[in-house]
This record gives C-alpha cells, sequence and structure tokens, in this order.
C-alpha cells in the first residue's frame, strides 16, 4: 500500500493553525494576568466609594476615604508603563526574534503578577509598592501585543484578516473570562491567589511558546508571497499552484528582509494617526469596563440585591462573552463590504445607545442586566478589537510600504500604544469621577465614544465614496 505524504499545501494549513492556536493562548494568558486588579478592587477598596467616608473595610492604603482614587492611581501605573512600552516594544520587536521576546515577556509578566499577590502573605501595605509593581508589569506586559499581532500578520494575507483576525482576537475576551473566573474562584482564600495563579499560566504559557512557535513562514521553507497564494479563494487554486514548486521554497526564491522601518516615519503612513485617536478613546471605555465592571456590579444592586464580591467577578464575564462575538462580527463584516472605518464607526455610534440603556435599566432585573451588559461588550470590543488587529495589520503591511512587513509590528505598537494611554486615562478619570456617581463616569464613556468616531468620519467617508465608485 502507497504511503501517503503531506503535500506542501496541508503542511502550510497545519502550521497556519499552529500559530494561530499558540498566539491565542499567549494573549489569552495575558489578558488572564490583567484581570485580577478588577476583581479585587472590591475587596481592597471601600464598601461605599460614592459616600465619602470609607467606611467598611479595605485592604489599606486603598480603604480609605481616598480609596478609589489610590485604585485609580493603581490602574494609571500599569497602563501608562504599559502604553509608554507598547512603541519601545513594537520597535524592539521589528529587530530581534519574535518568539523568543514574546516568551521572555510572558514569564517576566507572570512573576509581575505574582508579586503583586505575595503583598496578602507579606502584609505589605505600602502604595509605592504596588505602584512600582504595576509600572514593572505594564512594561514587560508591553511586549505581548505588538508580537503576536506581527506573527498573526506574517502568516495571513490581507484579504481574510478581517474575519481570521476577529475570531483570533476573541483571545482578549477569552483572557478576561479566564481571568475573572480563577481570581473569582479562589477570592475566598484570600486576594493573593487571585494573582499568583494567573502568573502562573502565563508562564506556563510563556514556555509553550519559547518551544513551539514559529514566528515566520520563512523559517519554515515558505515564502511571504507563498502564504498570499495559500489563502487566495480556491476557484483560483489552478492558476496559481502547481504542486511544490510554486510554494516557492526559500532555496529557490529567497526574499531578503526589508530594513525596519522607522517610528516617525511609521506614524506617517496614511491611516495610521486617525486610526490611532480612534482607538485612543474607545481604548479608554474598553478599558474602564475592563478595570471597574466588577467594582460597578459589586456596588450597584440588581433587582434590589447587592451580589457577593465572587458573584459580581462571575457575572462581569457576560460583557466579555458579548466581545467575542463583537469582534468575530466586526471582522467579518468589514470582510464583506471591505471597509474597515464605516464598520467601526457603526458599532461605536450603536454603542452609546447602549451604553445608556445599561446604565438606566441595568438594575430592573438580573435578566436586564445580563442582556444590555451584553450588547455594551458587543458593540464596545467591536470596533476595539478589529482597529488592533486587522486595521494594523493592514496599515503596516500596506502599498505604500511596498509589503515591508517589518514595519508591522511597529505599526501595531503605534496604534495600540497611542490607544493604551487612553486605557490608562479611562481608569483613573473613573476613579476620581466616581465620587460623584456612576452617572457621571457613563456620561464620561459616551462622550469618549464620540471623538472616537470623530476621528474615522473622514476616513469612513472615503469609503463611501470609494464603494459608490466601484458601482459606478
Amino acid at each position: 500500500m502507497e504511503t501517503l505524504t503531506p503535500t506542501p499545501r496541508r503542511s502550510l494549513l497545519f502550521h497556519q493553525i499552529s500559530v494561530l492556536l499558540l498566539t491565542f493562548s499567549a494573549y489569552a494568558a495575558f489578558h488572564a494576568s490583567r484581570k485580577p486588579p478588577s476583581i479585587v478592587k472590591s475587596v481592597l477598596g471601600p464598601e461605599s466609594p460614592s459616600s465619602g467616608d470609607g467606611d467598611g473595610g479595605g485592604w489599606p492604603p486603598f480603604s480609605g476615604p481616598r480609596g478609589p482614587h489610590r485604585l485609580g492611581e493603581l490602574d494609571l501605573a500599569f497602563l501608562s508603563s504599559y502604553s509608554l512600552g507598547m512603541y519601545l516594544a513594537g520597535h524592539v520587536a521589528d529587530r530581534v526574534d519574535l518568539r523568543r521576546f514574546l516568551a521572555v515577556g510572558m514569564l517576566l509578566s507572570g512573576a509581575t503578577t505574582a508579586a503583586f499577590g505575595l503583598a496578602f502573605w507579606f502584609n505589605i501595605h505600602r502604595l509605592a509598592f504596588f505602584l512600582a509593581v504595576q509600572m514593572v508589569s505594564g512594561i514587560v506586559q508591553s511586549i505581548g501585543w505588538p508580537c503576536v499581532v506581527a506573527v498573526v500578520g506574517n502568516w495571513f494575507e490581507k484579504s481574510k484578516r478581517g474575519l481570521v483576525m476577529g475570531v483570533w482576537n476573541s483571545n482578549t475576551s477569552v483572557g478576561n473570562i479566564l481571568g475573572s473566573v480563577i481570581a473569582s474562584s479562589v477570592l475566598e482564600f484570600g486576594w493573593g491567589w487571585s494573582f499568583v495563579l494567573p502568573g502562573l499560566v502565563i508562564a506556563v504559557v510563556g514556555i509553550l511558546v519559547w518551544a513551539f512557535l514559529v514566528a515566520d513562514p520563512r523559517d519554515l521553507g515558505f515564502d511571504w508571497p507563498a502564504v498570499e497564494i495559500e489563502m487566495a479563494d480556491t476557484e483560483n487554486e489552478e492558476d496559481h499552484l502547481n504542486g511544490e514548486e510554486e510554494i516557492g521554497l526559500i532555496g529557490s526564491a529567497k526574499v531578503e528582509s526589508a530594513e525596519a522601518i522607522g517610528f516617525l516615519e511609521a506614524w506617517r503612513l496614511p491611516g495610521v494617526a486617525p486610526y490611532s485617536f480612534c482607538l485612543f478613546f474607545s481604548k479608554l471605555v474598553a478599558y474602564t469596563f475592563l478595570y471597574w465592571l466588577p467594582f460597578y456590579i459589586r456596588h450597584n444592586a440588581v433587582a434590589g440585591q447587592l451580589l457577593s464580591h465572587k458573584a459580581a467577578g462571575i457575572l462581569s464575564i457576560v460583557f466579555d462573552i458579548g466581545g467575542v462575538f463583537g469582534g468575530i462580527s466586526a471582522g467579518f463584516i468589514s470582510d464583506r463590504i471591505g471597509a474597515r472605518a464605516i464598520t467601526s464607526v457603526l458599532f461605536l455610534f450603536l454603542s452609546i445607545p447602549t451604553l445608556f440603556f445599561y446604565r438606566t435599566y441595568g438594575s430592573l432585573s438580573m435578566n436586564h442586566n445580563i442582556g444590555l451588559m451584553f450588547l455594551s461588550g458587543y458593540f464596545v470590543n467591536g470596533p476595539y478589537s478589529l482597529i488592533t488587529t486587522a486595521v494594523a495589520a493592514d496599515l503596516g503591511t500596506q502599498d505604500t510600504i511596498k509589503g515591508n512587513s517589518r514595519a508591522l509590528a511597529t505599526v501595531t505598537a503605534i496604534i495600540d500604544g497611542t490607544g493604551s494611554v487612553g486605557a490608562a486615562l479611562g481608569p483613573l478619570l473613573t476613579g476620581y469621577i466616581l465620587t460623584r456617581g456612576w452617572n457621571s463616569v457613563f456620561f464620561m464613556l459616551i462622550v469618549s465614544t464620540s471623538f472616537a468616531i470623530m476621528f474615522l468620519v473622514n476616513i469612513a467617508k472615503s469609503e463611501v465614496v470609494s464603494k459608490m465608485s466601484e458601482r459606478k
């Protein structure tokens, strides 16, 4: 009986799937390790944050009347260092081995996450300690996103990125869900465990990344043009493929790597600045939910009843479940209509009434709360997911730079780094605005969403004009 050997086409598909699974797991682990601060906020902070008296327990230095402010400052320490580190990480990622750089970032992230939790057993109450740990954690966590987007961008061509990356980018929501479940399930044994276990998870996944991730198809003998052909429509296969010869092994047609693009040059690429500033405001909204939603649920009665710390943490995953479907839908829609900006503006616009309804009617019943929280996650995370993945990959490999894949991590870092500045500002402002009531917080979120729309209006108009001209 003749032995069947895998074709180069099947081999390429196998490696693409492997890359998706490894990078998905890697960034899900990153987000799982970021979730504990939001879960333990209600334990660390005062029981009545809006009353101004700060009575009712907590963990010093977050238990007094300034507790919410200091919790917001803790988020700022992480996210500001994360955003600054993002610019540097993207610059470095285009110049080093992506696999090793990503794995080192994951191992260090595991160590810093666990270090925060050790304060529980060592009875540490100095604000400086928590701020220092969060700042270091932000820097090492910033390594993750530029690396995983660059790796996925290396393996998949533009026409399929919206859907592929929309599904793949559910790693953020899956990571949030995983982190919420882990941190909430062990909270009763001491809040330190809520940090140590997610830290262990990301360290273990980091070891797997070091051992098995292949960052570039050319490392295995596939050309970048081969990947473009591989992902083409099947109806054109015979025109592009003819067995192993046209897969394009490095030995026969080696593609030389272009020099990495400069930081300022990347900023000047078409579309980079508008999408970066749009993400600034949309990520401000998304990360306010990421860091404050369990706290909000804990301190706002649902159907007249306050939930426990654990129940509030578990319930908050509904927002992330909505985010999974929102990211996939945004990617699918943008692929079908060929318009990333129009899709983003649509989702952002619909998120405004959704946020209003969640604040106004979410407390009426558990069903209202779950349904409106799901819709909020769907519309808030849809454009955030699309911009940080497919849009970033498109802009990093656009015709202006003639397919220079070594610009991908830099462009990704600029977009997500700018968004992370907004992500740092949102939770900080929430800590201060919260003393005036939650209505003020939600007003801030709606205003931020409106600004996000403004930055994409011109690009969306251009897409509309382009679509209309194509039909003529």
